[in-house]
């Protein structure tokens, strides 16, 4: 079995909320994906990557900003990993 790795950047921790970024991995072969290769993401949400058979395996922890920094722009924060196993 070889895996696929989908990685859904989203606009709130919430699994509903919109993809703002995302990347591909194909440890099949089939497909090699890359950075920018689309303008529209895969999925309009994680529910909608969840209900095609994607599994979540790993979720951003979810820290709260220092005081003072609740504005200050840095990496994506709601980071989830979805799998697919072919």
């Amino acid at each position: 079995m070889k895996q696929q790795v989908l990685v859904l950047y989203l606009a709130t921790s919430a699994l509903d909320a919109e993809v703002v970024g995302w990347s591909r991995y194909d440890g099949t072969g089939r497909t090699e994906p890359t950075a920018g290769d689309g303008d529209e993401p895969p999925y309009e949400t994680g529910v909608e990557a969840l209900r095609d058979g994607w599994r979540l395996f790993q979720a951003s922890q979810l820290i709260p900003p220092y005081p003072g920094h609740e504005y200050d722009t840095s990496f994506m924060k709601h980071e989830f990993f979805f799998e697919k196993m072919s």
